[in-house]
């Protein structure tokens, strides 16, 4: 043979394998099906309407939130919101009911001249009247003189006049029947039972008397006060006027 070399047979492709070829053939045909499949699936998507993203985003979030809600083993209770405070209106002064105030208790007179309360009480009354009737300084003087004589400036009931204990009093005395600051008498004329108990219209009545009198102005207190009450013992009311002009000076500052 020398040297030449016996020749080689024919080399068969791969490709031109008969199972390879059948393989070749199945695999392109699956490609082309599942294209198909998926073109056809997009094509049905595109007849869909699409969702806003907004709205599926927040589908998402409240189906979580509520999973959460229900679950048992959350690490943080959720944060407590608290309410904000609300504020009072503040009501407007056309509103707002004023109440009247009351008036003030008129101040009682300190004592002065050894009387107490109840006594000075009952001279503030008695000057308080002569002034209203416009009267002179002179006559309070005499009016208080007379009344620390009768009554001790008591506003005495009488013993004889079960009648006058009905009425506001401060004791009794017994000289007929006599009654109140200036122990004037009911069968004399100065009044009721019920007037004469009450110490401004005694005093009233005392101030009017006085007035009838001619020349009382020029008149000692004892003499003024004697014309006026008639009394059994004339001389008796000089001893108070003293503390009487002092009672005055005090009342009428």
């Amino acid at each position: 043979m020398g040297r030449h070399r016996a020749p080689e047979p024919p080399r068969r492709t791969l490709l031109g394998s008969t199972p390879v070829r059948v393989a070749l053939a199945t695999g392109v045909t699956c490609c082309l099906g599942l294209a198909a499949v998926v073109t056809a699936r997009g094509a049905e998507d595109d007849t869909r309407p699409v969702e806003p993203l907004a709205e599926a985003i927040a589908d998402r979030a409240a189906i979580a939130d509520e999973r959460a809600s229900r679950s048992l083993d959350r690490d943080l209770a959720p944060a407590r919101v608290t309410p904000s405070p609300v504020a009072t209106p503040t009501p407007s002064r056309a509103a707002v009911r004023k109440t009247p105030k009351k008036p003030p208790k008129p101040r009682r007179p300190r004592p002065v001249a050894g009387l107490d309360q109840a006594q000075m009480d009952n001279a503030k009354v008695i000057v308080d009247v002569g002034r209203e009737m416009k009267m002179p300084r002179r006559a309070l003087v005499v009016a208080l003189a007379t009344a620390m004589q009768e009554s001790n400036l008591y506003n005495l009931a009488s013993d004889v006049l079960p009648e006058s204990f009905d009425y506001p009093n401060q004791g009794s005395g017994s000289d007929h029947d006599s009654v109140g600051l200036f122990q004037q008498r009911p069968s004399s004329g100065w009044g009721t039972v019920a007037e004469l108990m009450r110490p401004s219209y005694a005093a009233r009545a005392f101030y009017s008397a006085l007035n009838e009198i001619p020349g009382w102005q020029d008149m000692s207190v004892t003499a003024a006060a004697q014309a006026v009450q008639v009394s059994a013992y004339p001389d008796a009311y000089a001893q108070h006027e003293e503390r009487a002009t002092t009672i005055v000076a005090a009342l009428i500052v």
